[in-house]
């Protein structure tokens, strides 16, 4: 049995960060490490714990769930973070996604989407709640993206190519008969290279590009 996916919740809302920590408190696939009612204290935490997921709230007191991906993003943590939150506001997703979240969840889905959504984006996977799609389509690539692929090797844009896919770096390393961890250095060359904030947004740029 693999190990479980480390999670970190983030709300400020009690009733709301409870209920989600219970819920995947009794998944055997899951392990909340820690919680946090603020955005000051999801910093700290990250920090310390490192987490496999954030799942942050995106309308909160003092941070907001933006301006907590921002810092938690300068400050270089690898967590996959995805949003979870009521507003399914089209100008929300962009921001979101363009200051490098990994995910854009709603809270209205049924547990068992929010269950398998974690996993998919626990094994490398973009999740984005099915509604809210669309709005993918009006994050443009920037000018210099043809130039900056260039740069990219052989081996990354092979990676490359199979995320676009929507493949997990499990199903990336299989495909390529390579080692998960060297598909994660890969994508992390290919976001330093190609100046994505998250692996969604490097997605998005590629498949505009080809398109």
């Amino acid at each position: 049995m693999s190990d479980p996916i480390n999670i970190l919740v983030v709300d400020d809302h009690p009733l709301m960060r409870k209920g989600i920590v219970q819920f995947l408190s009794i998944e055997p696939e899951f392990n909340v490490v820690a919680e946090a009612g603020s955005g000051a204290l999801a910093v700290e935490l990250c920090s310390e714990l490192e987490p496999d997921v954030v799942l942050l709230d995106l309308n909160m007191k003092g941070l907001s769930g933006l301006d907590t991906l921002k810092l938690l993003r300068e400050k270089q943590v690898s967590s996959t973070i995805i949003i979870l939150t009521v507003s399914d506001s089209k100008q929300d997703v962009i921001n979101l996604i363009n200051a490098g979240a990994d995910g854009y969840l709603l809270k209205d889905m049924e547990p068992e989407q929010l269950h398998e959504q974690l996993k998919q984006a626990a094994a490398g996977k973009q999740v984005l709640s099915e509604e809210l799609m669309p709005f993918l389509s009006c994050l443009h690539e920037t000018d210099e993206f043809a130039e900056k692929l260039e740069s990219v090797t052989k081996r990354e844009l092979q990676t490359l190519n199979e995320i676009a896919k929507g493949a997990s770096n499990r199903e990336v390393a299989s495909t390529l008969k390579i080692t998960e961890g060297t598909v994660k250095v890969h994508v992390k060359s290919l976001l330093r290279k190609l100046n994505a904030k998250s692996r969604v947004e490097l997605t998005v740029m590629y498949l505009e590009h080809i398109a």
